[in-house]
């Protein structure tokens, strides 16, 4: 089966059972400072999640572009990406445990054709936060599970929550045999390798506080996701995901640009995987409505490390780390008709990894010359761990190159205490990162929800005062302390223009204005003079927020009833974001 197959005939089915088709998101997720990237399918949905009417309706389904980079160093083996694309289907207080796994079981069995003796599921069972999952497991018996192949596993396995905070509840993963024999009826959570998770059904029952405490939701959804890429390994008996039509021309190229052969050996085999992977997350994140570029700070750091993950390994593969740019425009072409965003980006995909290609090469040339330096003042026949991660951490050497580059001149390296120094630098980032994006996912208090609607002010009022009506939002960050937002705009502002803006917001402000919120058609909102990426982004039907006669945007919510709610604005900072974009920060009182 081909990956524009299995996407058409998951989208067919849920829709067939009444579930409205919705388009993907951005990568970057919008007013959520607990993640950097859109990580699962129900990220653009947590506010109906938690209750607000969505204008497709109660049931949905789509195929969500995601990344996560938690299990980067896992990337070279048969099934992790950090790009990914999840197959999903949503009850928002409609259905529940019954006609979910039901919906599941028939998709699977029927139209995926998998006999029910390939199948095992494992289910929630129980703790002193929630009850042990019967009803999951009898409706799974009623549909022709036997009992032994329905695992029940505690909240490691069988719970889920997007961060520390937010709906939750406990789920049901559904798991197919690959066929490797075992001894007994171990469960899912310890196989050795007898069983692959293909699907997961998320019963979204409570609300967990910051406090660890948990109160049930006022709607009950399901949440479900399976990931396409391994749904397609798994139908086609594939040993790794690489093998599937997303990745396999991709091999190809590599092959033939590096006169490597894949699978002719272990380390070639990884470094093309982490290649083909890498630079198919750039891509999508380069290209996204949002567009992210390489930097030192948030989703660009994360973009810029996989670039130069890429370039290191295609270098150990003797492949111009020029070229690059070609498996780019082989990613583009193969999705743009599934995500229009990469066609109408791809001069600037194509220039964003050409450019840090060639800074990064530089880096390593300075690299080089330093370890050069080090080297001339090793005592014995060892680099000590922490200047090898001061060449890693100051030059971005990696450190399987100074491994090998010592080697060569009669130099082993202290691996034990690299790796305690990455640690103890990883500990720290961490920690900053806790205290960076706390608060936990989409925070819908009543502060985080008055900052948003600041955030229309805002953009109305760039526009009033730097006289620009093609000026638009690039993203943006709230937390309950404070609000972050980009903006297209070639220079700084002048103190006398952010005096001007903060004044314009406070202005309107003072003038106490209803907010309202209408659905409508895009083209409805288009005619209305509505703000808003016209595009693939959004469905049919939208939410279109009017403030006064001051904004009028497409957005989700949630919103202020009336902008007096939102007291005063400080504008705190101006500065820039990336080539061509600006960012504020800014309070309310």
């Amino acid at each position: 089966m081909k990956s524009y197959e299995l996407r058409e005939k998951y989208l067919n089915f849920f829709a067939s059972k009444g579930h409205a088709v919705i388009p993907s998101s951005s990568l970057i997720p919008e007013n959520d400072p607990s993640v950097l990237f859109t990580t699962a399918g129900m990220h653009p949905l947590v506010p109906y999640l938690l209750g607000q009417k969505h204008p497709a309706g109660t049931r949905l389904t789509d195929v969500q572009k995601c990344v996560r980079t938690g299990d980067i160093d896992e990337v070279g083996d048969a099934t992790h990406c950090t790009f990914f694309e999840m197959l999903g289907n949503w009850s928002l207080g409609d259905y529940f445990k019954k006609e979910s796994i039901t919906y599941s079981f028939e998709f699977l069995t029927k139209v995926l054709g998998i006999p029910v003796d390939k199948l095992a599921v494992t289910v929630f069972e129980g703790d002193d936060d929630a009850p042990r999952d019967e009803v999951a497991a009898s409706v799974w018996e009623g549909l022709g599970i036997p009992k032994d192949r329905i695992f029940y596993l505690p909240k490691k396995h069988n719970w889920w929550i997007a961060s520390t905070t937010g709906p939750c509840g406990g789920d049901t993963e559904i798991f197919v045999d690959t066929g490797k024999p075992v001894e007994g009826n171990p469960s899912p959570a310890d196989d050795g390798g007898k069983w692959v998770e293909i699907w997961n059904n998320v019963f979204m029952e409570f609300y967990r506080h910051p406090d660890g405490s948990y109160t049930p939701l006022s709607q009950k959804n399901v949440d479900t996701g399976m990931g396409l890429e391994r749904t397609l390994c798994m139908l086609n008996g594939y040993k790794s995901v690489y093998e599937t039509d997303l990745f396999s021309d991709i091999i190809a190229k590599l092959e033939e640009l590096s006169g490597k052969k894949y699978g002719s050996d272990d380390a070639v085999t990884k470094a093309m995987r982490i290649i083909a992977d890498h630079m198919r997350t750039a891509t999508f994140m380069i290209g996204d409505e949002k567009g992210v570029t390489p930097s030192n700070v948030d989703q660009g750091y994360v973009l810029r490390r996989l670039l130069r993950r890429a370039v290191r390994y295609a270098r150990m593969i003797e492949l111009d780390s020029t070229l690059l740019t070609d498996i780019a425009k082989m990613y583009i072409a193969k999705y743009k008709d599934v995500y229009p965003e990469l066609g109408l980006g791809a001069e600037h995909i194509v220039s964003e990894i050409a450019k840090e290609e060639e800074k990064f090469s530089k880096t390593l040339g300075n690299g080089i010359k330093e370890m050069e330096k080090v080297l001339k003042w090793v005592q014995g026949d060892t680099l000590n761990g922490k200047t090898a991660f001061r060449l890693y951490d100051t030059f971005g050497f990696p450190i399987e190159m100074t491994v090998e580059i010592a080697a060569e001149r009669g130099y082993k390296v202290d691996i034990e205490g690299y790796n305690k120094a990455f640690e103890d630098h990883q500990k720290k980032s961490q920690a900053g990162a806790e205290q960076k994006f706390k608060g936990g996912l989409a925070d819908t208090g009543e502060r985080t929800v008055y900052l948003h609607t600041a955030t229309h002010l805002l953009l109305a009022s760039l526009k009033k005062v730097l006289g620009r009506d093609d000026i638009y939002q690039k993203g943006s960050n709230i937390t309950a302390e404070r609000l972050r937002f980009d903006f297209n705009f070639e220079r700084p502002l002048t103190e006398e223009e952010k005096k001007a803006v903060e004044n314009a917001v406070n202005d309107a402000i003072a003038k106490d204005m209803p907010v309202t919120c209408r659905e409508m058609t895009i083209e409805q909102a288009r005619e209305e003079g509505a703000t808003g990426v016209f595009g693939s982004k959004y469905g049919e039907v939208v939410k279109v927020y009017t403030i006064g006669d001051y904004s009028k945007e497409i957005c989700g919510g949630p919103h202020a009833e009336h902008t007096g709610q939102l007291k005063h604005f400080t504008l705190l900072k101006e500065g820039s974001s990336s080539a061509g974009v600006r960012r504020i920060r800014a309070t309310i009182d």
